[in-house]
C-alpha cells in the first residue's frame, strides 16, 4: 500500500531507453502484486498451474523480465520482505479484510454473470502465499537473477543497495523507498504498462518514472527527516496519520513548524509514538550480509519448471529463446571487452 504522498513528489517520465544497462533493486512483493492484478482470465480468476497453484506472477516474471533484459540490457536484483515490524500489523490486517471483502464481491459478481465487476474486484482479492513466493524464487534462481532476503521491509534493503552503489535505483510502485533514503526511485518499469484502477473501473496507461531524492528535497525545500514527518502526518504502513490531513497540508505544517515535535499538542496526541515510526525510516533493519551474482541461466531447468507449471510449449520456447540470446549477448560483450583490454 505504501505512503500516499504522490501529490507532492515531482516525477520525471522517461523512456525505457533511459534505463538501458541499469541494474535495479526490485521490491519483489510489490512487483508480484502488480502481476497478480494484471494477468488474469476475463472473469478475474488468476492463471493457475495443473495443481491449482496460482501462476500469474510467474507469467509476469518470465515474460516481462526476460524482455527487459534482452531488449534493454537491464539487470535486476529481487529483494524479498522479511517478517513485518509489529507496527505494520494493523496495516496488514486492514489489507487482509479488504481482500476478504473483495473476494466475496468477486464471487457474487461471478454468480450474477457480471464479469466486468468480477474482474475489478478480483484485482485486490488475491494475495501471495508461501508457495507462490517459493515458486518465484525458484524461477528467478533458474534464470540467473539474484535474490536478497531482507530482515524486514524489502524497500529499506533496496534503498540500502542503492545507497551503496550496488544498484542504480530502487524499483517499486510505492514511495516508501524515498523515506528509507534511496537516492533514486524508479516506478513502472514495463514494456507497455497499464494499471487497473478498481475504484474507477478503468485501465490507466503507465510510463516509467524516475525520482531523485536530492531533487525532491530541494524542490520541496525540506530535509529527508522532514519528508518522513510529512509522511507520518499523512499516514504510513506503521501509523494511521491524522484524519483530514493530506500530503499538501502536511507539507505546509512541517515547513511552518519544522518538525512534528514542534506541532501543537493536539496534532501530536493523534499520532501515538511517532518517534518510533520516524526512527524506523531513518534506521531500518537491513543486512550487509548479501552477495549479488548474476549467473548464467539454467535453460533446461527453466524449461522443465515452466512446463511443470502448465506453460504451453510455445510460450516456454519464447522464454528459452530470450534467455539464450541474453546469454550470448553477455558473452559477446565480454569478448569485446577482453579484445579491447588486450
Amino acid at each position: 500500500m505504501g505512503t500516499p504522498i504522490s501529490p507532492i513528489i515531482p516525477k520525471r517520465q522517461v523512456s525505457l531507453e533511459h534505463l538501458r544497462g541499469r541494474i535495479l533493486a526490485v521490491d519483489a512483493y510489490n512487483e508480484f502484486y502488480q502481476f497478480l492484478s494484471l494477468i488474469r482470465l476475463p472473469n478475474g480468476e488468476p492463471l493457475r498451474g495443473p495443481g491449482g497453484e496460482i501462476t500469474s506472477h510467474l507469467v509476469g516474471l518470465a515474460f516481462r523480465i526476460t524482455r527487459l533484459m534482452l531488449e534493454y540490457n537491464m539487470r535486476f536484483v529481487f529483494v524479498f520482505d522479511g517478517p513485518p515490524h509489529p507496527l505494520k500489523k494493523a496495516a496488514l490486517e486492514k489489507r487482509r479484510k479488504l481482500r476478504e471483502k473483495a473476494k466475496k464481491e468477486w464471487r457474487k459478481a461471478l454468480l450474477e454473470g457480471n464479469y466486468e465487476k468480477a474482474f475489478s474486484k478480483a484485482v485486490v482479492a488475491f494475495s501471495l502465499d508461501t508457495k507462490m513466493v517459493e515458486d518465484a524464487k525458484r524461477l528467478l534462481s533458474l534464470m540467473g537473477i539474484p535474490c536478497i532476503q531482507a530482515p524486514s521491509d524489502a524497500e529499506a534493503q533496496a534503498a540500502f543497495l542503492t545507497l551503496k552503489g550496488d544498484v542504480w535505483a530502487t524499483s517499486s510502485k510505492d514511495f516508501d523507498a524515498l523515506l528509507y533514503g534511496t537516492p533514486r526511485l524508479v516506478r513502472y518499469v514495463t514494456i507497455s504498462g497499464t494499471e487497473f484502477l478498481p475504484s474507477k473501473g478503468v485501465v490507466k496507461p503507465l510510463k516509467p518514472e524516475v525520482m531523485e531524492l536530492g531533487e525532491i528535497l530541494s524542490h520541496l525545500g525540506i530535509t529527508r527527516r522532514q519528508l518522513i514527518d510529512v509522511a507520518i502526518l499523512v499516514g504510513t504502513d506503521f501509523n494511521e496519520g491524522i484524519k483530514g490531513v493530506g500530503p499538501k497540508t502536511a507539507l505546509k505544517l512541517i515547513k511552518s513548524y519544522g518538525s512534528i515535535d514542534r506541532l501543537p499538542r493536539t496534532y501530536r496526541e493523534q499520532l501515538g509514538d511517532y518517534e518510533e515510526v520516524r526512527n524506523l525510516f531513518l534506521n531500518p533493519p537491513i543486512t550487509e550480509n548479501y552477495e549479488i551474482r548474476f549467473e548464467e541461466p539454467d535453460v533446461e531447468g527453466v524449461e522443465e519448471f515452466l512446463l511443470g507449471k502448465g506453460f504451453s510449449r510455445r510460450r516456454v520456447k519464447t522464454i528459452i529463446d530470450r534467455l539464450e540470446r541474453i546469454s550470448t549477448a553477455k558473452f559477446q560483450s565480454l569478448d569485446k571487452w577482453l579484445d579491447v583490454g588486450a
